[in-house]
């Protein structure tokens, strides 16, 4: 779990190959909504100094305008409009590579359907599990943003309407009405600060994700298997692997996690579930909150901005935290553990390239990659590589023992599929003997049949 407050904020430990503005061990205060070097453009402290730092004069209306907007937000808990402008504003800046946002041709359309059409066709031998995708979409890093967010707005909510409450809850009721214009500035402010970071992230992060599931989530519509061309070139650019490998073994990625998210209806919730779960496990240390809140001058806003960066809210690391996120840790190991498996499984015999793209994949989630090191600063939770090589190898044997039919069974039911502690133990778990649900609801129909013929009877 990250250590920055509200887990808003870089992750703990970056790759050492990392951006130049990702650095460890920055100075200064702590900033209690992860604004940094790296939270906004210009690698300004506040959004103020990001607004108006780099400005010539004649930019200084819009600038005006945009914080109007700022205050004057009296939306939920992140200022969403704020955001998908940010993220498209990031997205048109292009790559740090110098490489430019495009829209999709007509060739590269029918190139990402045809991958998909032949991804699901091997997949079909590989797993139980029926196709996921009702149809193939190419898209540029602007559409991967629009479409999206409001997946990502259903992440983050939860997180930031419980950071929310804590700040207007610091005050006694008494005070609450005096103090109602600041307190209402507080959370205008608030949804825009959280609205800047989150669409600096998302930003950055379409200029890198290869399709809507690099983070083992659903950020799509349902049915829809997405790959971005750009990015799908820029990622294979330097393996020395054929163009339309690398398109193919990305597609069985996307492909597979379709069919998972399609025909395994709890899953979505089960993950989304654990968020709000940590979030509701969040306990702000008020203490600091109370002393600064009580001393704040509503006619000098510079000592607001101050008191928010000067870290006085500090989440605690709560039981239920903890519990969420380690529920939510196993589950999106497990689902990217079943995707490595059957994705090699299926591409092993076919691409002679497939050894070294499943390593550079894994290479890339070991390191950090953008996908997790923007999850980690969403949510506060940093998936550990080592737990995904463990699941895939715990689907593998499954698979070895118990053919795909036994090993995808186990998703039939939560309480089938195998814990943190099972992984690390793949072979105590592949060779226990499992509750057959089916079997269960099969003995409990056959019951239920003769309790109503024995009724019949009795008439």
């Amino acid at each position: 779990m990250s250590d920055t407050p509200f887990g808003f904020g870089l992750p703990p430990e970056e790759p050492e190959n990392g951006d130049e503005g990702k650095k460890k061990g920055q100075d200064g205060p702590a900033n209690p909504f992860g604004f940094g070097a790296a939270g906004l453009p210009g690698g300004a402290d506040n959004p103020f100094a990001a607004m108006f730092g780099s400005m010539n004069p004649g930019d200084l209306g819009a600038a005006f305008q945009q914080l109007g907007q700022m205050l004057s937000y009296e939306g939920g808990p992140v200022n969403w409009d704020m955001a998908k402008d940010i993220a498209r504003q990031t997205v048109a800046q292009g790559t740090s590579d110098g490489v430019k946002d495009s829209s999709v041709g007509i060739a590269e359309k029918a190139a990402v359907e045809e991958a998909v059409r032949l991804a699901d066709l091997w997949l079909d031998g590989v797993t139980s599990l029926p196709s996921g995708a009702g149809s193939a979409v190419a898209w540029s890093r602007a559409e991967w943003v629009e479409a999206t967010l409001p997946v990502w707005k259903e992440l983050v909510d939860p997180v930031a309407e419980r950071v929310g409450a804590a700040m207007g809850g610091v005050l006694p009721e008494e005070m609450q009405a005096m103090a109602g214009p600041l307190l209402g500035m507080m959370r205008s402010m608030g949804g825009a600060m959280f609205g800047q970071q989150i669409g600096q992230a998302v930003g950055t992060l379409a200029g890198e994700v290869v399709g809507s599931t690099d983070i083992g989530l659903p950020l799509g519509p349902a049915g829809k298997a997405a790959l971005l061309p750009l990015n799908v070139a820029a990622f294979g650019k330097d393996l020395g692997v054929p163009s339309d490998e690398v398109r193919l073994y990305l597609a069985l990625r996307e492909a597979a996690h379709q069919r998972l998210f399609a025909h395994v209806p709890w899953l979505r919730s089960h993950l989304f579930g654990a968020v709000e779960g940590y979030a509701q496990g969040i306990k702000v240390d008020t203490s600091k909150l109370e002393d600064v809140v009580g001393r704040l001058d509503p006619s000098n806003p510079e000592q607001l901005q101050e008191a928010l960066q000067g870290g006085m809210f500090q989440p605690q690391d709560t039981p239920e935290q903890k519990a969420a996120l380690a529920r939510l840790e196993t589950a999106l190991a497990l689902v990217e553990g079943w995707v490595d498996a059957v994705v090699h499984e299926a591409a092993k015999p076919r691409l002679t390239s497939a050894d070294a793209l499943r390593e550079t994949l894994r290479r890339r989630r070991a390191s950090g990659g953008p996908a997790e090191q923007t999850f980690a600063t969403l949510i506060g939770l940093e998936l550990r590589p080592r737990r995904l090589r463990d699941a895939a190898r715990l689907w593998a044997s499954l698979s070895d023992a118990r053919g795909a039919d036994g090993r995808d069974a186990l998703w039939e039911h939560p309480d089938m599929l195998p814990t943190a502690t099972d992984l690390d133990d793949p072979d105590g778990f592949v060779h226990r003997e499992h509750l057959d649900f089916s079997e269960l609801d099969k003995m409990l129909g056959e019951a239920a049949e003769k309790r109503d013929e024995d009724g019949e009877d009795q008439k």
